[in-house]
């Protein structure tokens, strides 16, 4: 006998998965390293506690995931903590799904406390041209250098310009970036389609970009437009981000307040507070409920009301 048999159910197989999850988070999303740390802490319990009861996360039931919620209601956690923990396991299987890492999400139909929303991230006008301006002078270096940097210009130009989600721009096709019409043809959640909009300077990048790559190709026209020699034959999220937090970095803004996710709300708020309509930016988004949409509008409601309490007088009684 090894005594293998007392190693934890998947222990090796969950830790991966979390780390793949946070890379996630970290590159998507922009979550700070304190936030990835308190998902880290709470998926480590959460998958000990599925080990303890013979299940895994790829397979784990909805009544598995209430056991865990009742033992952490055992021990009288505060609501606000076990609203966290049951935020980080959601997130965690969505992404399990997504991945195709499970076959279901067995926290689709579990509701958590009623705390409000958070919401989300959002970069201003004048910092989104900051990092755009940054970007482009990037381009003036050569070489290897140079075609990153308009790789990265002609990404940042597309998701502002039409709100993609990050797995949508990376697995866009040579061929639909070549369309000379206005808008692009999505495939997004749920086999979903979608026109976006493309604006002069969104399709200006992406012509130069083409021209670069197809320098550098010999001229291929297939494949992914954001290829990669990688195992996913495109560019991966995680770089990406990688990416933008350096440049944001040259841009003197935060790098926690600069990720693909971040420049889709941005192209929301922006729309909104412009005048545009919100079932439009919902179609333009891909939201399958406008509910989810209308975030945007308490963003711009929570701004205003800044705005008033710092410069009105009344505000400031």
């Amino acid at each position: 006998m090894t005594g293998s048999s007392n190693k934890p159910i998947g222990a090796g197989e969950s830790a991966r998965l979390i780390d793949q999850f946070l890379e996630m988070m970290s590159a998507e999303r922009g979550a700070s390293r304190n936030t990835l740390e308190a998902y880290r802490r709470d998926l480590k319990e959460y998958l000990s506690f599925l080990s303890d009861t013979g299940s895994i996360a790829r397979t784990a039931s909805t009544q598995a995931v209430r056991a865990f919620l009742a033992a952490l209601s055992n021990r009288q956690l505060a609501k606000t903590s076990a609203a966290r923990k049951l935020s980080a396991i959601k997130q965690f299987h969505r992404f399990l799904l997504a991945e195709g890492l499970a076959k279901d999400n067995p926290t689709s139909i579990i509701e958590g406390p009623k705390l409000g929303r958070p919401l989300p991230k959002i970069m201003s006008i004048e910092e989104v041209d900051r990092l755009i301006v940054t970007a482009q002078k990037a381009i003036k270096a050569s070489g290897e250098r140079k075609f990153r940097a308009a790789r990265l210009y002609c990404i940042i130009e597309v998701l502002y310009a039409t709100g993609m989600r990050v797995s949508e721009i990376l697995s866009l096709r040579v061929e639909a970036a070549k369309s000379k019409e206005q808008f692009l043809l999505i495939k997004g959640k749920g086999g979903r389609e979608r026109l976006v909009p493309l604006n002069e300077a969104a399709r200006d990048a992406l012509k130069s970009f083409l021209s670069l790559r197809e320098d550098a190709n010999g001229g291929s026209d297939e494949g992914y437009l954001f290829s990669s020699y990688g195992g996913a034959g495109h560019l991966t999220r995680q770089r990406l981000g990688q990416e933008l937090k350096a440049l944001a970095v040259s841009a003197g803004l935060s790098p926690s307040k600069v990720s693909p996710h971040v420049l889709r709300h941005a192209f929301a708020s922006h729309l909104l507070a412009g005048g545009a309509d919100l079932r439009a930016v919902q179609q333009m988004l891909g939201h399958a409920d406008i509910s989810t949409t209308q975030i945007y509008t308490h963003v711009l409601s929570e701004r205003l009301r800044k705005i008033v309490e710092t410069h009105h007088p009344l505000g400031k009684r």
